[in-house]
């Protein structure tokens, strides 16, 4: 019975935000920026509270988490209120011969009440950085974070609860996943937007698809890195591992294993040993810039990984700390678990090739991945990987920064996920452009209109 009351209080918020958004308060660009504005100063003002939260959830040091987390949301704010007017302004179409002399046009316009879902690894920037889009979009925002990040979970409800009321924006709560079935049962969304396991990611879509609801599903994979012969392999693996071990691993777009050209594997092996003890020191456990594992249940699931191969540097584990140390392993059959699974952790496999194609028959294993990463000095061999796997976005010598450039759409394909969002690709996932031809009434010939018989070699001169 207090279930089914909580569902009911659930519903019944849901169309209340659909009664505001059918008053048409959020449409205007004054209410946008004003809202947006709103939204960096709640922000700004709980910094503090989100650096505590953070380092409590992940351990997380406070320049990675402006980095990654607070810069990364204001920065889209920032970009988004200077470009916003632009944004929402119709746009103008082309015309074919058929139809002159209309005129074409997009006018772009909200989707209506939309769902938030994020996941516990980046918890503020994957909840907030969708929901400038959304708020840029004109649009009344449903949020769900995950329950496994807590203490950031309670200041990101003060956040959004302060300046904004839930009919505008309303952060649910609930656990797990738990609370999304009542809602998107019972009330018909119009657009999901989901970061997470493929798993969860799978279940959204089927139930969205009940009811037609658009979705946008940023998922993961196995993100591979490439690391040619002609690869600068000190700045290579400088940037391998910054952002594999950020965050403890915990990051969909980490390189989740390396294949290295079995010409330099010594010697980048060697260099990225020497990089990890530069950055984290020989006692990570206690380094400043070494964060931890979000729980248990993860911290087991990644220690079963490492008697999987060979362990060549790192393998340290304290399950009281939630800690396991930056590992590379080698010696790793691409028929183990940890080459079937997204890793989503810090422990890094390298494997060795010798020919393009026997790298590519491994990628292809898990096909589609979230992202792919070539460390290279030629062109030749940076448009091979670029032509022949098909992936959601990358980089070219570096790894993971792609998605820090907003005037990128961040998004998967197929098994990584469908859709795109960041800077303006934000506000077209959260926007429907109506397509409109427009007419005018003084030019109107016969030609156009029945009787057709004897027009035909017209039409084909015109219509082709």
């Amino acid at each position: 019975m207090i279930q089914a009351a909580s569902e009911i209080n659930i519903v019944n918020q849901l169309e209340s935000m659909r009664a505001y958004f059918k008053t048409n308060a959020t449409k205007e660009y004054a209410f946008r920026k004003q809202q947006l504005l709103k939204l960096k100063r709640s922000i700004l003002k709980y910094e503090e509270e989100l650096y505590k939260s953070l380092y409590i959830d992940l351990k997380k040091s406070k320049e990675e988490i402006w980095v990654t987390e607070i810069g990364f949301v204001i920065a889209e704010i920032n970009a988004t209120l200077k470009n916003l007017r632009s944004w929402m302004r119709r746009k103008n179409a082309g015309t074919n011969l058929l139809n002159l002399p209309s005129t074409g046009f997009l006018v772009p316009e909200p989707l209506g009440v939309v769902l938030i879902v994020a996941p516990w690894n980046y918890p503020f920037q994957l909840l907030f950085a969708p929901l400038v889009g959304a708020i840029a979009g004109g649009n009344c925002v449903v949020l769900k974070a995950s329950e496994f990040a807590p203490a950031t979970g309670a200041v990101m409800k003060h956040i959004i609860e302060d300046p904004f009321g839930k009919e505008y924006i309303f952060y649910a709560e609930g656990e797990g996943v738990a609370v999304i079935p009542p809602m998107m049962q019972h009330f018909k969304f119009d657009h999901v937007f989901y970061t997470g396991s493929t798993a969860t990611g799978r279940m959204i879509y089927k139930m969205a698809a009940e009811n037609l609801v658009p979705v946008t599903l940023e998922l993961g994979g196995k993100s591979p890195c490439i690391v040619e012969s002609d690869a600068n392999i000190t700045v290579a693996a400088r940037r391998i591992a910054m952002t594999k071990f950020s965050n403890a691993g915990q990051m969909c777009v980490a390189p989740d294993y390396l294949l290295v050209h079995a010409s330099v594997k010594g010697k980048f092996i060697n260099e990225l040993k020497l990089t990890i003890e530069k950055f984290f020191t020989n006692d990570e456990a206690n380094s400043y810039n070494y964060g931890k594992i979000i729980n248990e249940r993860q911290y087991d699931r990644l220690v079963k990984y490492l008697s999987e191969g060979n362990i060549i540097y790192g393998g340290k584990t304290d399950k009281e700390k939630l800690f396991i140390a930056p590992t590379i392993l080698d010696n790793i059959s691409v028929e183990d678990d940890i080459m079937k699974e997204e890793i989503f952790g810090p422990i890094l496999p390298v494997i060795d090739f010798d020919t393009d194609e026997e790298a590519k028959s491994i990628i292809e294993k898990n096909p589609e991945p979230l992202a792919l990463y070539v460390y290279t000095s030629s062109r030749k061999k940076e448009n091979y990987w670029l032509e022949n796997i098909a992936f959601g976005g990358g980089c070219i010598n570096n790894s993971a920064w792609h998605l820090t450039n907003y005037y990128l759409p961040f998004g998967g394909r197929g098994n990584s996920g469908m859709g795109r969002y960041h800077g303006k690709y934000s506000f077209e996932t959260f926007s429907h452009y109506k397509a409109i031809m427009k007419t005018p009434s003084w030019f109107d010939p016969a030609l156009r209109y029945p009787p057709f018989k004897g027009k035909l070699n017209i039409f084909k001169k015109i219509v082709s």
